[in-house]
């Protein structure tokens, strides 16, 4: 089965932030602007306040993250990551994200390309407390870039084009 067909997941939590180190924020929506990013996110092109933000870079307008990493890094870590831990914006469930790249999907009503996977850095061992960056390595994420925007909800689909 390939990863453009056979697949449907969906939303199951939303997170931004208005500035790097600070806490992520749960959301029941989010607006996604096409080309931009998130409305309130740190790493909104034109309003980047986010950890390395002199590098904008368009790819990275929206992250994904599989809920399913969570259990497994509890399962084989013994570690808790909660939601809002790993820092990235949309958690989801049934999508195969590392399976993506370069693929355009259906976000909700949104329609974003996946540009590269998310790499885990030391900054969030930091923030977290907590000895993560190995657990989360080829595992950390998605990165997107927002085509058609709109609002994203929890208990969204998100579905091949």
């Amino acid at each position: 089965m390939s990863a453009s067909t056979g697949w449907n997941g969906v939303v199951s939590h939303l997170h931004i932030t208005p500035r790097a180190f600070l806490p992520m924020r749960a959301q029941e929506a989010i607006e996604l602007v096409a080309g931009e990013g998130i409305v309130g996110d740190r790493y909104r092109i034109g309003t980047e306040t986010g950890f390395y933000s002199e590098k904008p870079e368009e790819g990275r307008q929206v992250t994904l993250f599989e809920a399913e990493v969570l259990e497994a890094i509890l399962r084989d870590y013994k570690m808790e990551i909660l939601p809002e831990e790993h820092r990235r914006n949309v958690t989801t469930r049934g999508v195969p994200v590392n399976h993506l790249v370069g693929q355009r999907f259906r976000l909700g009503d949104c329609v974003v390309e996946a540009t590269r996977l998310s790499i885990p850095c030391r900054h969030i061992e930091e923030i977290l407390g907590k000895p993560v960056f190995d657990p989360l390595v080829h595992r950390s994420g998605l990165n997107c870039k927002i085509l058609e925007g709109g609002t994203l909800r929890i208990g969204d689909a998100i579905r091949p084009l």
